[in-house]
């Protein structure tokens, strides 16, 4: 017998349909949130290593050409950095951390929510068990109550318990994996941008400073 049978829904009560709702909701937010984390997430010692290797030809638009076509906050933290690498390092660093401020709210969207019904979900079977309860006793109280009226109630609160924790766990486990692949990508835009901006700070300007030395 499936859970999700018209049949066990209607038996579940009330509560049943609003953790039905809740689970359609979780994974809709699942599955977007899975999709865009995929587009940003990318290699990022071969990005940086890469535009390294374009800038070492001295080609800075042709790599803030490649950070535009390339999709994600990594690429985004970069760009910062080539559009200020002449100028002075705090400068720099400044717009590395406003770019890094832009990005990571668009990766922790929709995580909250998802957490949050991970955590509703128990409290909703709750209700449902108690509104078992609740019609278990007050069939008792009536003289006519039947085993069918009694199991009703019982029903509805098994249900209810069991459905709620359907949902709260795989719930649970969906916003751990997608927390973790957000702090991956969080680590990986604080590792690019230092490193680049190491590159250009350090090696790209004196390139530029040997190459000035060399003259025509």
């Amino acid at each position: 017998m499936s859970l999700l049978s018209f049949n066990v829904m209607t038996r579940g009560g009330p509560m049943m349909w609003v953790l039905l709702a809740l689970g359609a909701t979780a994974l809709v937010f699942f599955i977007e949130r899975t999709l865009f984390l995929h587009r940003g997430q990318i290699s990022a010692k071969a990005f940086v290593d890469g535009i390294k290797n374009i800038l070492a030809k001295r080609r800075i638009v042709e790599a803030l050409t490649v950070c535009e076509e390339t999709p994600g906050p990594v690429a985004a933290v970069v760009k910062a950095a080539l559009l200020h690498a002449h100028e002075d390092e705090a400068r720099m660093r400044f717009a590395v951390q406003e770019a890094a401020i832009v990005e990571i709210p668009s990766l922790d969207r929709r995580l909250g929510s998802i957490a949050a019904i991970a955590q509703v979900a128990p409290l909703v079977g709750l209700l449902g068990t108690l509104l078992g309860f609740i019609t278990t006793f007050a069939a008792f109280e009536r003289d006519y109550a039947t085993a069918s009226a009694l199991a009703r109630g019982m029903w509805m609160a098994l249900l209810s318990t069991a459905g709620s924790l359907m949902l709260a766990i795989p719930t649970r486990l969906a916003h751990h994996f997608l927390a973790s692949r957000v702090r991956a990508i969080i680590r990986d835009i604080e590792w690019a941008g230092n490193e680049i901006m190491e590159y250009l700070v350090i090696e790209y300007r004196a390139s530029a400073g040997q190459e000035e030395e060399k003259g025509p």
